[in-house]
């Protein structure tokens, strides 16, 4: 039997040059797509790296304007930095010396949010000017002292002198409180968050009420024995903490009423950029500043929605007091 016949190795084509160089293209154009999808999604923590479209919307430039009382104080300059670095925003702050303003402001435009108020303030304001703004975001509670110069406790103030208090409806009516529990005065049925000077029974001293930014003034020329001031006007007019005589306590759960806010018009609550930057005034930077600006307050961090629950009660009971 003859050997089976052995057939020829198959002969190799060549292949085209154009096809390997087609090849090579097509493999070149997805390492470049790799890598650019790589370097975009590369997980960057820096500000306004690229990312999820939520993100890049968080990191998107935008200025927004705060309106405040104590626009000249270290911390805001902390907060605004921090707003810039963190959040790409710019806040502008635009100061009131007159707390009449800042409300109106916001519910005009002129400002996009502001921080000067508590939330009784803010709630006879809306009885009264039927507004609507809310609060996002709170800071602190302050205490409302009662300074005096020339005397060391409430009852070394002689009898029938006279004692500044601020003029604006609440204010007004905690700095009459405040008397009260300094022994200087009696409110009818024990005083109210809205007792106002027709409401005193007696009294020890003479109540003098005067526009808020002009009782550390009025002590400070002699006009007055004693005076309860604002902080930030204390603050600002250089009352040394060893001038204070009483304060009320800003811890005390009926001090929530007190608990000063960031507001907004209620179209904004919601809004995102506004929530954040109000939360960012929790931010340790800040809040070591703040404690050096105003030692005496009580750091409150609470939500805006039970903020919001505390100024719908606050309001109806406002109404009630205006019946």
């Amino acid at each position: 039997m003859s050997a089976s016949p052995v057939l020829p190795d198959r002969p190799q084509r060549k292949r085209p040059l154009g096809w390997i160089i087609a090849a090579a293209v097509v493999v070149l154009a997805i390492i470049v797509a790799v890598v650019v999808v790589a370097v975009r999604g590369g997980g960057s923590d820096q500000p306004g790296a690229a990312g999820s479209g939520s993100d890049q919307k968080a990191q998107k430039a935008q200025t927004v304007t705060i309106g405040v009382a104590d626009k000249a104080l270290p911390y805001w300059k902390t907060y605004t930095a921090l707003a810039k670095q963190r959040r790409n925003v710019t806040v502008k702050l635009t100061n009131f010396a007159d707390y009449s303003l800042p409300n109106p402001a916001l519910k005009d435009g002129q400002v996009d949010i502001n921080q000067f108020q508590h939330i009784q303030y803010l709630a006879n304001y809306n009885v009264t000017a039927k507004d609507d703004l809310q609060p996002i975001g709170s800071t602190a509670v302050y205490p409302l002292p009662l300074y005096a110069t020339k005397y060391d406790k409430p009852s070394a103030i002689p009898e029938g002198a006279k004692v500044a208090i601020p003029n604006d409806a609440i204010n007004e009516a905690r700095a009459l409180l405040v008397l009260q529990s300094a022994k200087l005065i009696e409110l009818r049925d024990g005083g109210s968050a809205f007792s106002t000077t027709d409401d005193i029974t007696s009294h020890e001293v003479d109540v003098q009420p005067l526009d808020a930014s002009q009782t550390a003034n009025a002590l400070q020329q002699g006009s007055v024995a004693a005076a309860v001031v604002n902080n930030n006007f204390a603050t600002a007019a250089g009352l040394p903490a060893s001038d204070k005589v009483f304060t009320d306590d800003p811890s005390s759960s009926s001090a929530a009423p007190y608990v000063n806010v960031f507001a907004v018009r209620d179209e904004d609550k919601d809004n995102a950029t506004y929530l954040d930057l109000a939360k960012l005034f929790q931010d340790s930077a800040v809040q070591k500043d703040f404690t050096k600006d105003y030692p005496d307050a009580v750091a409150r961090d609470e939500k805006a929605s039970a903020l919001q629950d505390e100024l719908a009660t606050v309001e109806r009971d406002a109404k009630a007091a205006a019946e």
